[in-house]
């Protein structure tokens, strides 16, 4: 993965033919025209626990078109820090009720969550080219 900074508050990642494009809002400087590095890190939870839900039901022949999943994330006081994170998955009435709790334990085996709950060590460096 490269990062580079593009101009502004703008950070992007070139990541396996991929470019991950971040801004920061308004309020910090940026332009607000990409999400902010936390966003993504929010959505990446979500949608890594979205995946795990998919491939639960498809597995099953269980149809997602009705399946959703929401995230809220409640920060402290000062309101920058995250201090829970809910993340509701909603399921239609014709979902079956056998799989209800099994879907939910699928959710929890995201690894995007498991990296935070058992996080990894982060080291950094610097080198001058």
């Amino acid at each position: 993965m490269i990062v580079r900074f593009p101009g502004g508050k703008r950070v992007t990642a070139e990541y396996k033919g991929h470019c991950i494009e971040t801004d920061q809002s308004e309020t910090h400087g940026g332009t607000g025209t990409a999400p902010s590095p936390f966003d993504l890190f929010l959505a990446s939870l979500a949608t890594c626990s979205g995946y795990y839900v998919l491939t639960f039901c498809q597995k099953r022949d269980i149809p997602t078109d009705d399946v959703t999943l929401t995230l809220s994330a409640h920060r402290d006081e000062s309101g920058k820090r995250v201090e829970r994170i809910d993340i509701a998955v909603h399921l239609p009435e014709a979902f079956p009720d056998k799989y209800v709790d099994a879907c939910i334990a699928s959710a929890a085996q995201c690894a995007v969550k498991k990296s935070f709950v058992d996080p990894p060590q982060v080291i950094l460096t610097a080198s001058k080219s």
